[in-house]
This record gives C-alpha cells, sequence and structure tokens, in this order.
C-alpha cells in the first residue's frame, strides 16, 4: 500500500519510532520533496484516519512497525495517498485483502444495503462481519452514523 510506503519513510530515514508531526511534515515535503508542506500535513490526517499513525502531543506513531514495510528503490507516493477513502471503500479493501471477490462483495452489500435499508457503510460492515473479516473501528464509526454512539 503505497500509504503505508509514503508514512514508513520518515520514521526509517530518522532512525526513530515517534517525531514531532512538524519533522514529518518537513520529511516529507522537504526532505523528500514529495509533498507540499499542506499536502504532507493532510497525508498525516489521512494516516491518522486510515488507523496508521496515532497522534500523541506533538508527535507521530506509527501503529505498525515502519522497518517491516518494503519500500523500493525510486519509491515516490501517488497523489491518491491524500485522498480520505469512505468506509466503505476502507471495508471493501478490506474484504478484498482477505479474498472476497470485489465484484461479489460490491452485490452483496448492495443488497443488504437495501433489505436492511441502512447506509452502504453499514451493510459493508454488517457484510464484513458476517464474512468474518477484522475490519478494525469501521464498526465503531458505521454505528456513529446510525446514531448508535
Amino acid at each position: 500500500m503505497s500509504l503505508r510506503r509514503a508514512v514508513a519513510v520518515p520514521f526509517r530515514a530518522k532512525g526513530r519510532e515517534r517525531l514531532s508531526e512538524s519533522e514529518f511534515v518537513v520529511a516529507l515535503s522537504l526532505d523528500r520533496d514529495w509533498f507540499s508542506p499542506e499536502q504532507a500535513k493532510r497525508l498525516v490526517d489521512v494516516a491518522v484516519t486510515e488507523g496508521l499513525l496515532d497522534r500523541e502531543d506533538d508527535d507521530v506513531v506509527p501503529t505498525f512497525g515502519p522497518r517491516e514495510v518494503t519500500v523500493p528503490d525510486g519509491f515516490v507516493p501517488d497523489d491518491d495517498v491524500l485522498r480520505q477513502r469512505s468506509n466503505f471503500e476502507r471495508a471493501l479493501d478490506a474484504l478484498v485483502e482477505a479474498g472476497v471477490d470485489k465484484q461479489t462483495a460490491v452485490a452483496d452489500v448492495n443488497s443488504l444495503q437495501a433489505d436492511l435499508g441502512v447506509t452502504v457503510e453499514a451493510a459493508a460492515v454488517v457484510y464484513a462481519r458476517r464474512e468474518g473479516v477484522e475490519i478494525g473501528d469501521l464498526a465503531d464509526r458505521a454505528a456513529s452514523e446510525l446514531g448508535g454512539e
């Protein structure tokens, strides 16, 4: 995943498991020249939403082992890493990674959505659970969208 690689690079380059948010932004914008400072800040927000980074005080801390991520020589992240995926897209990606056919998953989620009368995100969470696929905090997000929390 390109986002995971982009997040891993500053930690690998600095040899640390914790960076100030400004160090992280500088590493992506000035050191690597991959993004503008504003885009690098956006990447932090996306990575936090995706569960790849935690904010602790003024620091960012990866939720995974950056050294365990393979970063090919010449790697440059695509601009799509700055785009926040919807909860549906995140659930669908988790289903596909677990081996569920994408077209089948979309069709089944749409059918479930119609049957239950809920949002597509909520239907995707229910479908993923039925398939035994781990979806992390997406269930909590779907519940809050339904007014459950």
